[in-house]
């Protein structure tokens, strides 16, 4: 039974839906988790809320974790502006880069796994359109994996646990073209980094470029809703 169970990072964005979707299409009975982190916007919660109601999972859980009382971060600092993709540079670590985030939500997964003896968390980290971010390149997945079952009673016991990265090698037409093919409800997601209480984006920030180039190139209808 634990080797069917997977505890499921869920943001609410393109990513983490598609990710939920993979997961269960390998018949993993999928745990849901998702953080209210001090993060600026609150669309994107409100929309996982709404996918892991659609994809009837077993259960879904809001932590609430405030890494917004450390500031660092545009998602987080309101006195740090989210810059339109424009202004984005591509060598650099972006503004929108928040301080342990993946390190920070990993280990909440990692404790509900043992928790609930499950031996598998799914992450929709990106290495391809991933924006610059540190925490989403494969060497620091391994790492991460490597530490949790060094660290776990499950792992000392024999039990190792592994972290799936199903899109880390994948453009993002490649992950909307998986997900549609999946009945994924990207009309549910949000992606925006200061998307509107209704969940209206912005269009301008380099989530929104990207997200918009990933329909475009995978030829399939656009459903976000611009504010």
């Amino acid at each position: 039974m634990a080797e069917s169970k997977a505890v499921v990072l869920l943001s609410g964005g393109l990513d983490s839906a598609t990710v939920l979707a993979l997961a269960q299409q390998q018949n993993y009975q999928c745990y849901a988790l998702s953080f209210h982190y001090g993060q600026r916007s609150q669309a994107e919660l409100a929309a996982a809320k709404r996918v892991a109601g659609a994809l009837k999972i077993v259960e879904h859980r809001v932590v609430n974790i405030d890494l917004g009382q450390f500031g660092g971060s545009a998602l987080t600092d309101t006195d740090i502006a989210v810059p339109d993709a424009e202004e984005s540079h591509p060598n650099d670590i972006p503004v929108t880069y928040v301080p342990a985030r993946n390190t920070v939500f990993l280990s909440m997964a990692l404790a509900w796994a043992e928790v609930i003896e499950a031996r598998n968390i799914f992450i929709g980290v990106n290495a391809v359109d991933y924006s610059g971010y540190p925490d989403c390149r494969p060497e620091y997945i391994a790492a991460f994996e490597t530490m949790a079952n060094l660290a776990t009673k499950a792992g000392v016991e024999g039990h190792p646990l592994r972290i799936h990265t199903p899109l880390i090698d994948l453009t993002k037409s490649e992950i909307i073209a998986a997900g549609t093919a999946l009945d994924v409800p990207y009309q549910m997601t949000v992606s925006c980094y200061q998307a509107t209480d209704q969940g209206h984006a912005c269009g301008r920030c380099d989530s929104c470029h990207i997200r918009r180039a990933g329909f475009k190139n995978a030829g399939t209808v656009d459903l976000t809703r611009y504010a």
